[in-house]
């Protein structure tokens, strides 16, 4: 099963590496992986995507925890939460490609950066299933130049957030 970890971590160099090691040491592979500063310049949030039996999540979150630089974590597919990810996709549009792009355009609420028919670029802010779905619709408009993906970032629903120890 999928699951979406955001780590609080010390802010410091080696922190992210240490991460990356323990996954690699283990065989666990990462999907996704985003790392950005927070509110706190002591920290940062790293979110990852991973795939695994509740067991293998668990013995992935424990071994986290053992590591210095954690200073907190949470399975975010646990409980209520936003999930989102930044896809820019770029197109070589088929002959009438744009007008087909347009409505689809609409209904995923994407915005078009680049126009030009040979280089047609979009960008969608959504969920992980309707990215992969626009995606899929898109590429009957024409070939694929390059897809880039942020990977999921999340956020509880409501008051909870993740905090440090």
């Amino acid at each position: 099963m999928r699951h979406i970890i955001s780590i609080l971590l010390q802010n410091e160099a080696g922190a992210l590496a240490r991460v990356a090691a323990l996954f690699s040491s283990r065989g666990y592979n990462i999907e996704s992986l985003s790392v950005a500063p927070t509110e706190h310049n002591e920290l940062s949030r790293l979110t990852l995507v991973t795939t695994g039996s509740e067991e293998v999540i668990e013995q992935i979150v424990t071994q986290l925890e053992k590591l210095v630089d954690v200073v907190s974590i949470a399975d975010m597919t646990q409980d209520a939460h936003i999930e989102r990810e930044l896809l820019l996709l770029k197109l070589r549009l088929n002959p009438g490609g744009e007008a087909a792009m347009a409505p689809l355009v609409d209904a995923f609420e994407a915005r078009v950066m680049d126009d030009a028919a040979a280089n047609y670029t979009v960008e969608l802010t959504s969920a992980n299933d309707r990215i992969d779905e626009f995606i899929g619709k898109a590429v009957k408009c024409g070939e694929i130049v390059s897809v880039v993906r942020s990977g999921a970032m999340a956020v509880a629903r409501g008051q909870q957030v993740l905090r440090t120890r």
